[in-house]
């Protein structure tokens, strides 16, 4: 499996041209790394049940808007993340950004800058997150993974391509996330094969 030092040198050899689309929110997230005795793993967040968050019990990074304190995006997913989960980036080490994505649904565009700790103490979970939880590289990796399923969105059912995660009682990992983490998956290991989706 890749390395930190890896993906910390995948990640640099990028090229991120900031984009900026006037009748698209600006938002950015926080892809958080930690290792484990198999390599490297992923944080993510269950979103709360919430009628008016359009990714109401969804799985994600922790993120959101940029606020008018805000220096820039990477501050937003820093400031969003302690926020949201307790979690203090400042001390971590920004390993790289992913190449932005825009909301297939939703008139937005996300910014993704990716984070290694080395420790992570305990979560503090507020209001708008209902769990924490880390899945392993390799996992999301996994192409027996990959389904299309069928996801509520804003009321209607849809069919999107989609990660079951290897988590009880969780929904799918589908939508931006889902895209930011194969855009990741295919950056981090580009030298190794990875089945067509």
């Amino acid at each position: 499996m890749v390395t930190i030092a890896q993906i910390r040198d995948r990640l640099a050899a990028l090229d991120i041209q900031e984009q900026v689309v006037d009748h698209l929110a600006p938002t950015a997230v926080a892809m958080i790394l930690r290792m484990e005795p198999a390599g490297p793993a992923v944080f993510f967040i269950e979103r709360a049940i919430d009628d008016r968050d359009p990714w109401s019990g969804n799985i994600g990074f922790p993120g959101g808007r940029v606020g008018p304190g805000d220096r820039d995006l990477s501050h937003t997913a820093e400031r969003e993340t302690m926020e949201e989960v307790g979690i203090a980036l400042a001390g971590a080490e920004r390993l790289g950004r992913l190449p932005d994505i825009v909301g297939a649904h939703l008139p937005v565009r996300v910014a993704c800058f990716v984070y290694f700790l080395a420790s992570v103490g305990p979560v503090t979970l507020n209001a708008e997150v209902n769990d924490a939880f880390w899945v392993p590289l390799a996992v999301l990796a996994d192409p027996a993974r990959q389904l299309t399923a069928q996801v509520d969105f804003a009321g209607d059912v849809i069919a999107a391509p989609a990660i079951c995660l290897p988590l009880a009682g969780k929904a799918v990992l589908w939508g931006i996330t889902y895209r930011l983490v194969n855009q990741f998956l295919d950056i981090v290991l580009a030298d190794q094969v990875r089945e067509e989706q």
